[in-house]
């Protein structure tokens, strides 16, 4: 009898051990595809079951939490929901994240290791800290008067400070309230499928994750290029380019919107848009040359990120030289994003220097404490000091006595250009209206502010697009903001 008890005992102890590895198997090598099974609604209970960590602008918060009362407990809130949805994206129990709510998600949901007060904390704890809260660069004034100005208009502003690449305003129009994608159910599909199906497509952040071509804002781009090669060594001298130009191998003529291009000076051609000027110095740079400039402000860079991903700015790397005459206007391939031309701005005021943008500050836990903090980095050097400092006068002159005057603010330095970006089958569409723009107060070292502006449906005739009638007001008034806030902050 003995030995049968202890047959028994040993078979139960194997398959105890046989319990405990499977246990263990369970828990650690297959936790993970227990944990990413659609199936399981565990993770989003946890995830959603404490209010979600805060976004803020100026020391408010933009977000918030409700509770539902459902079994997904806490959907999330937005205030001024539209004016800041191209900052924050959304956070949906249905849909997911989307731009801050994406790329800071582990910090604001709880589940960042460095919200923890030790290593392996949460690990040995089981537990789920607190969301954490993401400080934004955004400045709130600067932010309403960009989207004040757009009225509803499809288009965007971005704004940034040159010196530092902080972000002061991401504007895109039309927009949405991330608010009503928030929770589950049929409200929150519908709204969804509205907002999918709209032909204005107000989800789309406009600012970093659309291309435009860039038309005469490009110009600056190609002025930097013939400087810094040597192409033009003074600035008020003839280029001996003509006026009619035809484009290199073709036939086809080229067209100016302003007279007196003939011969026309590089200062003349940026103050009054030539396009005969700029298109053969970009051809006398060369493809290489402009494909380096480009490159130089960030063009064909896919791996920007703010820290969402900006879409890749495009300069054609292959091109017959009409081509490339017509891309040194910012026409045909060409294609950038208002994030990309407000840097092509901020590289002119800041010595040629591009500083990595970047829309978050810092991030903090919810109590305070500091988590991160975003240091200034450099980008690019885009064009040497001597070439930046050129363009500036050359900018100045566009909004003082050029096409840009629509821009000019009494008692502060600002610097523009103006574009008109052809589009649609043959061209026919109405041109999308462009301003770029730097502003500096008088009694101050360096400029405060680089803004790139574009409207896409600009409701005005070719002229008046040309000459800043759309976009260069709104740029005037974030400028203005910029300005305000910096004598504020100086006291």
């Amino acid at each position: 009898m003995t030995r049968y008890i202890r047959r028994a005992a040993a078979f139960c102890l194997i398959l105890l051990v046989a319990l405990l590895v499977n246990a263990a198997r369970v828990m650690v090598v297959r936790a993970g595809s227990y944990d990413d099974n659609p199936a399981n609604r565990r993770i989003a209970i946890a995830r959603w079951g404490q209010p979600r960590g805060a976004i803020t602008v100026d020391g408010r918060p933009v977000t918030g939490s409700r509770d539902s009362g459902q079994q997904l407990r806490y959907e999330r809130t937005y205030t001024q929901g539209p004016l800041y949805a191209p900052v924050t994206g959304y956070a949906s129990q249905t849909y997911g994240t989307s731009l801050l709510e994406n790329t800071e998600d582990a910090l604001l949901s709880g589940t960042d290791p460095m919200l923890a007060p030790l290593p392996l904390w949460d690990d040995l704890s089981r537990g789920r800290r607190p969301g954490g809260t993401v400080v934004t660069t955004i400045r709130a004034r600067m932010q309403e008067a960009a989207y004040r100005g757009l009225a509803g208009r499809r288009g965007a502003v971005v704004a940034v400070e040159p010196s530092s690449g902080r972000i002061l305003a991401l504007v895109s129009s039309p927009s949405y309230d991330p608010g009503t994608l928030s929770g589950t159910g049929a409200e929150v599909a519908q709204a969804w499928q509205r907002l999918n199906a709209a032909p204005t497509r107000p989800m789309l952040d406009r600012a970093i994750r659309e291309t435009y071509p860039p038309g005469s804002t490009f110009k600056i781009v190609t002025a930097a290029a013939a400087l810094d090669a040597g192409v033009v060594t003074d600035v008020d001298a003839p280029t001996g380019i003509p006026d009619p130009f035809v484009l290199p191998g073709t036939r086809q003529v080229l067209p100016n919107e302003a007279t007196g291009c003939e011969n026309a000076s590089l200062a003349y051609a940026i103050q009054w848009s030539c396009n005969t000027v700029m298109a053969g110095l970009g051809v006398k740079v060369g493809l290489t040359g402009m494909v380096d400039a480009a490159r130089g402000f960030g063009f064909d860079d896919p791996g920007l990120r703010i820290p969402s991903w900006v879409a890749k700015s495009n300069f054609d790397t292959s091109m017959s030289p009409d081509q490339l005459a017509l891309s040194s206007i910012g026409q045909f391939d060409t294609a950038a994003t208002p994030l990309q031309m407000a840097m092509v701005a901020a590289a002119v005021a800041n010595n040629g220097e591009i500083a990595q943008p970047h829309l978050v500050e810092r991030t903090t836990t919810a109590r305070g404490g500091t988590v991160s903090t975003t240091a200034r980095r450099g980008y690019r050097q885009a064009m040497s000091p001597s070439t930046a400092r050129r363009l500036r006068e050359l900018m100045v002159r566009a909004v003082e006595d050029g096409t840009g005057t629509n821009a000019a603010i009494p008692d502060a330095r600002v610097g523009g250009k103006t574009g008109t970006a052809q589009h649609g089958l043959g061209n026919t569409g109405t041109p999308y209206a462009w301003f770029i723009a730097w502003a500096q107060a008088p009694d101050t070292l360096q400029p405060a502010v680089a803004v790139a502006v574009v409207v896409e449906d600009a409701d005005a005739d070719r002229t008046d697009i040309s000459g800043g009638g759309n976009a260069a007001p709104i740029a005037k008034s974030v400028v203005e903001e910029a300005l305000r806030l910096e004598a504020e902050e100086r006291g």
